[in-house]
C-alpha cells in the first residue's frame, strides 16, 4: 500500500448508509429488474438483488497464460484461446487497468485504444484484488482451486488473518499454494522465462506463492521493465518475458481512478507500451492485461465497524478488502451476524453466508482444502461504499479514495490485448 497521511478517526454513533447510486451498479443487476419482494433464500432471508458471479467459463485471467504459453509449443489441455504460433512472448500485467475504466478515460492512452478492436474484455475473478487475480493468472486456476482467496483471509487453524499481499507472518508460500505456475511449467519445457518487477518481489511470499519460475530481473522504473523486455525478447532463444507495472494502481488508490493524475499515469504507460511494441522482434508476440480495476469511494459512504458496535457484534474477524468484507464469526453467531448485516448493509451489498457465496461460483470451483480460509459471511459491495475496521486496517488503507474488490464492472473485467507476431 502506497504511505499516504491517515484520516483522524474519531469516535461516532453509528450512521444510517445514504442511498446508493444507481449509476455504480452493475449491468447485471440493473438489466435483472428485482421484484420488490423476493423470494426466501436456503438461510430463511429474502433474496437481494441477483449476485453477479464472474462469468470464469467464458474466459478470465486464468485463460492468458495458458493460452500464451500454449502459442510457445508447451503443452497446455485445451487453452480458452487459440493464439497464433510465436517464437517467443512478453506478456505485460498493469496492475488496476480495468476494461471498463480505460475505455471511459481512453482519450489518454491512444495506441492501448486502438487495439479494442480485436481485444477481449475477461474476467478478473472474485475478489477483484491482486493477490486473487495473481494467483489466478499465475496458475491458470480459478480463485476457488488455487486458494488464494482474498487481501486478507484466515489461517485455518491459527485464528489470524494472513495479508496475501504482504505475507507478513505468513505460511510457507509453496505449501499454501502448492499448485504449479505456468511459468514453471514453461521453464520445465524448455523456454527461458524471465520475470520483471521491483526488487522487494523477487522471493517475497506472493512471487513465491502465485508468479514462481524462471529468473527475476529486478528493474525500478517502467522504462527500465521495458528496456529488459526487449533484451530478453531479442535473444535467440524461445522466451517468455513477464513485466509487471503497479503505479497505475498506487495512483488510483490515493488520489482516485476519475483523478487527472491516474489520466497522467495511463498516458506514461501508453507510451511506455507503444515503444515497446515497436521495439520487439518480428517473432515475438505482445499480450497485455490486468489484475482488477477500481471504484472511487467518497469518504462519507465508508462505515467503520470499530465504532459500530452492532455490525461487530459476533465478528470475530473482519477480513476481505473494504469493498468485500468477508467476516469471520464468534462460534454460533453467523446466523446474528448474516441477519444483521443483511439487515444494516442489504441496501448496498450482496450480503451471502460462505455456502451462499460458494453456491453462486464466486470464487469457482472450490477446493474443501480452500473452503475454511473464506468468511463466514461474505459481503460484497453493489455500490460506492465501503466497510472498514480501524481496529486492524492501517491508516493509510483507511485513507485510500480507490478501491477494489468487488463484483461491480467497474472492477471485475479486465483487458486482454494480444498482438501477434509478425513471423513465426
Amino acid at each position: 500500500m502506497t504511505e499516504t497521511e491517515p484520516r483522524p478517526s474519531e469516535a461516532r454513533e453509528p450512521r444510517k448508509p445514504r442511498k446508493p447510486r444507481a449509476a455504480r451498479r452493475s449491468a447485471v443487476e440493473a438489466a435483472s429488474g428485482v421484484p420488490a419482494a423476493s423470494p426466501v433464500r436456503p438461510s430463511g432471508l429474502p433474496l437481494g438483488p441477483p449476485v453477479p458471479a464472474p462469468a470464469y467459463a467464458q474466459g478470465g485471467l486464468s485463460d492468458v497464460l495458458p493460452a500464451v504459453a500454449a502459442s510457445l509449443g508447451v503443452p497446455a489441455a485445451g487453452p480458452q484461446w487459440v493464439l497464433p504460433p510465436a517464437r517467443s512472448a512478453v506478456v505485460v500485467l498493469v496492475d488496476g487497468l480495468g476494461y471498463d475504466l480505460l475505455r471511459r478515460r481512453g482519450g489518454h492512452a491512444p495506441w492501448l485504444r486502438s487495439l479494442f478492436g480485436d481485444g477481449r474484455r475477461i474476467v478478473s475473478g472474485f475478489p477483484s484484488t491482486t493477490p486473487v487475480s495473481m494467483g489466478s493468472f499465475g496458475t491458470g486456476l480459478v480463485p476457488g482451486s488455487h486458494g488464494m482467496l482474498g487481501f486478507e483471509v484466515l489461517v485455518p487453524g491459527e485464528d489470524r488473518l494472513l495479508n496475501e499481499l504482504s505475507w507478513e507472518d505468513g505460511p510457507i508460500p509453496e505449501r499454501w499454494q502448492p499448485r504449479a505456475t505456468w511459468f514453471e511449467r514453461a521453464a520445465a519445457a524448455g523456454i527461458d522465462v524471465m520475470r520483471t518487477g521491483p526488487g522487494f518481489f523477487d522471493g517475497s511470499g506472493l512471487t513465491r506463492a502465485a508468479l514462481r519460475g524462471g529468473r527475476f530481473v529486478a528493474a525500478k522504473g517502467l522504462d527500465a521493465r521495458v528496456e529488459e523486455t526487449l533484451l530478453h525478447a531479442r535473444s535467440p532463444l524461445p522466451s517468455l518475458t513477464y513485466l509487471y507495472w503497479g503505479d497505475l494502481d498506487k495512483v488510483g488508490h490515493v488520489h482516485g481512478c476519475e483523478s487527472w493524475q491516474w489520466g497522467d499515469e495511463l498516458e506514461t504507460i501508453d507510451r511506455a507500451l507503444a515503444r515497446l511494441a515497436d521495439g520487439l522482434p518480428s517473432d515475438c508476440s505482445l499480450t497485455i492485461t490486468a489484475d482488477h480495476g477500481m471504484v472511487d469511494v467518497p469518504m462519507a459512504d465508508r462505515i467503520d465497524v470499530a465504532f459500530d458496535t452492532e455490525l461487530a457484534a459476533g465478528v470475530r474477524h473482519t477480513g476481505g478488502e473494504p469493498r468485500a468484507p468477508q467476516l469471520y464469526c464468534e462460534p454460533g453467531a453467523v446466523r446474528d451476524v448474516l441477519e444483521t448485516w443483511q439487515a444494516r448493509v442489504g441496501e448496498f451489498a450482496w450480503v451471502l453466508s460462505r455456502d451462499e457465496a460458494v453456491a453462486q461460483g464466486l470464487f469457482g470451483a472450490v477446493h474443501d482444502e480452500h473452503l475454511a480460509r473464506i468468511g463466514d459471511v461474505v459481503v460484497p459491495m453493489r455500490d460506492a461504499h465501503a466497510v472498514v475496521d480501524s481496529r486492524h486496517h492501517r491508516p493509510e488503507l483507511l485513507a485510500l479514495i480507490g478501491l477494489h474488490g468487488s463484483l461491480t464492472d467497474d472492477e471485475v473485467p479486465v483487458p486482454m490485448f494480444h498482438v501477434p507476431a509478425r513471423a513465426s
